[in-house]
């Protein structure tokens, strides 16, 4: 296939083979059976795999009209598997349970594990290739200045696995950047089914968005009840607490509302 590159998408195909197979052998080992979703298929490199192993019911999303019309061709799918557009934007296509997996598109990368927050749990698997700097953000613990927002949100509700990483070499046309593969699987619901989202996001924000100040000071605007903010932890700053640390304020909180 004859096709020019877009910026605007972002798009770097994939092409280590070694790499595809570890990818669908991530997601198998979790997620044997059922629906997959696969974003931005690009030129189907990992579709193909995908679709080797039958147990698996494939959707795909592409943005890209050329890539559309050349997948349609060149892949043999249902009609209603075939959701074209905007991940973000893309209804969700099946009640219930499913699997995520991609190379993703690594200009929304981090909104993509956005929105896989706001499907929890119905999607209790995702395998994806994202920016090395994205990767390491998802899985870095307190202490570590790349800890933060993405950080403690995912870690909350999904037990992270950094699988590998890959060199610009790996895709064409090269990105600019190293790339890594990593696997989050959710927490059953029950771990954090008292687990007050809303407050939960607005305490980690706020604890980040002034990351230099003392959570005494940053936190302040909030106006938290007594106790909320033990004082113990008044004097550290957001980088230092772990994911359960901010579990307990938004908690707390919740129950001093």
């Amino acid at each position: 296939m004859q096709y020019r590159h877009k910026k605007q998408f972002g798009q770097h195909f994939l092409r280590d083979e070694s790499a595809l197979e570890a990818i669908v052998q991530a997601l198998k080992a979790y997620w044997p059976a059922g629906p997959v979703w696969e974003i931005g298929p690009g030129q189907g490199v990992l579709t193909q795999k995908l679709l080797q192993h039958k147990a698996w019911e494939l959707y795909l999303t592409e943005i890209d009209r050329d890539l559309q019309a050349w997948l349609r061709q060149n892949i043999s799918l249902p009609e209603e598997r075939w959701l074209d557009g905007d991940f973000l934007r893309v209804a969700k296509p099946v009640e219930g349970a499913m699997a995520l997996t991609g190379n993703f598109p690594y200009q929304i990368s981090t909104e993509i594990l956005f929105r896989l927050l706001d499907e929890y749990p119905n999607i209790p698997v995702m395998v994806g290739m994202f920016q090395r700097e994205v990767a390491q953000r998802v899985a870095a613990k307190e202490g570590s200045k790349t800890y933060g927002v993405t950080s403690v949100l995912l870690q909350a509700f999904f037990e992270m696995e950094y699988l590998f990483e890959l060199p610009p070499e790996a895709f064409d046309p090269p990105p600019q950047v190293h790339s890594a593969v990593i696997r989050l699987r959710a927490k059953p619901e029950e771990a954090v089914a008292d687990l007050p989202l809303k407050q939960f996001r607005t305490l980690v924000k706020t604890a980040f968005g002034q990351r230099r100040k003392t959570l005494k000071n940053a936190l302040s605007g909030l106006h938290l009840s007594e106790g909320v903010l033990p004082d113990a932890w008044k004097g550290k700053r957001a980088e230092q607490l772990p994911v359960e640390a901010f579990e307990t304020m938004a908690r707390s909180w919740k129950e001093n509302l």
